[in-house]
């Protein structure tokens, strides 16, 4: 790797942590929390928590933001729109990374998170409103791959689930609070201060996470710079993933103008069309060899990573709004959902850290017995939206849906680094995150069509049969684990 952004390889028992520090016992160097490591973690627990507040908060915010811009028939492709920049950047994102190091990727990710914001919140109509969301997902491609690959580099193998817990956990303060405060800057001053709120802990987070940004600048060792560079002159290509995000903007943009009534339904039905066209021709070259075969390695785990997005996220990312319409609540209490996501996502990741299971389940079982408790937790939401159950019975079901994410997510996110070489664990991430973005990306433009179709007579159906989908999208995962491994 040719890096500013490198971490001294962990040392080996019985040698000392560092060069210049002290030395420390083998197994107190190989704990999370020990002096070697602490700088990491703190770095980037810091940084996962901004990321978790400033999403908590915008989905909690989003319908009113958009009914405010008068484009509640643009929810989904609001949505979509840094889910679509999201796949390009990624692809950046993991050449870069593996070329020039983690630091520099992470810290133009953190100055492109702060434009974002800044652009959303004073966006005077949807159109610049969507231009905001877009540059947000740049900065969350460039953030999260940069931030996946330094902790696996600079982390040892068996501390890897437990900085993944973390990084759950990072998530459980934000979805508490996080609805709470979106809610009390939108009655207090207007939704737009919701979008100013997480550059303020932007710099907070950035001097947290400087240690290990310095420590990062030391390591070129077993010839890694050189691999890297020639990994990433024949590495992921650029075009197919520009081509499936191009595919997915226009379903995205073509759902809400062929569906909401106005004068450009020709214009909409023409875009569906052709994004259909683009997706098909475009997916198989942006996505790694044997993915939509769900052949055995990573091009399964990224199926899988695909399916469990379309899953959980077509679930959660619509309760918000779902709870909205068929319980007329504001955006504190419609953001409960995110809350008990955030609570027991972290469990369940908490679990998955648990060094008794990872020594009895293998990562294909983790991921089978998450998948389980996502198609039964989503029977809660599926129910509520039905009339059948009121907002607590409800959630209950979601709370068991968030632990069997907790348990699926990182397994499959520690997965890619078990099964990539590290000269390519950058390409191997950005696949994964393609895949993940992709299958978001869909679910909201498939539900932004819905929504955008019955915009003025919105209803519980809608949302059950989003829902449905979803389930059906966990039980096809199920079914498919055993792929993990050749």
């Amino acid at each position: 790797m040719t890096s500013t952004a490198a971490v001294p390889t962990p040392a080996s028992p019985g040698e000392p942590a560092a060069p210049s520090a002290p030395a420390e016992p083998a197994e107190q160097a190989e704990r999370l929390l020990s002096r070697r490591h602490l700088p990491v973690a703190v770095g980037i627990i810091a940084l996962v928590t901004l990321g978790a507040f400033e999403n908590r908060a915008v989905i909690s915010i989003m319908p009113t933001a958009t009914r405010a811009l008068d484009g509640l028939a643009w929810f989904g492709a609001a949505n979509a729109a840094s889910m679509v920049t999201f796949m390009v950047a990624v692809v950046v994102a993991g050449r870069w990374v593996d070329r020039a190091g983690a630091r520099t990727v992470l810290l133009a990710g953190l100055a492109t998170f702060a434009a974002a914001q800044l652009v959303t919140a004073a966006a005077p109509s949807m159109g610049v409103f969507l231009l905001g969301r877009g540059l947000s997902g740049v900065a969350e491609g460039l953030i999260d791959v940069s931030t996946l690959v330094f902790a696996a580099r600079a982390l040892p193998e068996h501390l890897r689930a437990k900085v993944f817990a973390t990084f759950a956990a990072a998530w459980i303060l934000p979805s508490l609070l996080g609805p709470g405060a979106a809610g009390a800057a939108e009655a207090l001053v207007g939704w737009r201060l919701v979008f100013l709120l997480p550059t303020l802990l932007l710099v907070p987070a950035l001097l947290l996470l400087l240690p290990a940004l310095r420590r990062d600048n030391v390591r070129q060792d077993d010839g890694l710079a050189t691999r890297a560079a020639d990994a990433s002159q024949s590495g992921q290509p650029l075009a197919p993933a520009v081509g499936l995000a191009s595919a997915v903007a226009l379903l995205s943009v073509g759902g809400p103008l062929a569906f909401d009534g106005g004068d450009h339904r020709v214009a909409g039905l023409v875009a569906l069309a052709v994004g259909g066209v683009a997706l098909a021709v475009t997916i198989r070259s942006a996505l790694p060899p044997g993915t939509l075969t769900v052949a055995p390695g990573i091009p399964a785990v990224v199926a899988l990573r695909t399916l469990l997005v379309v899953a959980f996220g077509g679930i959660g990312g619509y309760l918000p709004l779902m709870l909205d319409v068929t319980h007329d609540v504001g955006p504190a209490l419609a953001g409960i959902s995110l809350s008990v996501t955030g609570v027991f996502w972290a469990l369940g990741s908490a679990v998955h850290s648990l060094d008794a299971v990872q020594r009895r389940l293998d990562a294909a079982a983790r991921v089978r017995l998450g998948l389980a408790l996502i198609a039964l937790g989503g029977v809660g939401p599926l129910l509520i939206a039905l009339g059948v159950l009121q907002l607590v019975p409800g959630l209950v079901g979601w709370a068991l849906a968030a632990t069997g994410m907790g348990l699926s997510s990182p397994s499959l996110a520690t997965e890619i680094f078990t099964l990539a070489p590290p000269h390519e664990q950058g390409q191997a991430t950005a696949a994964s995150q393609i895949g993940a973005s992709l299958g978001s990306a869909l679910t909201t433009a498939g539900g932004g069509a819905l929504i955008a179709a019955r915009a003025d007579t919105l209803d519980g159906g809608v949302f059950a049969l989003l829902i449905g989908i979803s389930i059906a999208a966990a039980a096809t995962a199920l079914a498919l684990t055993h792929r993990l491994r050749a």
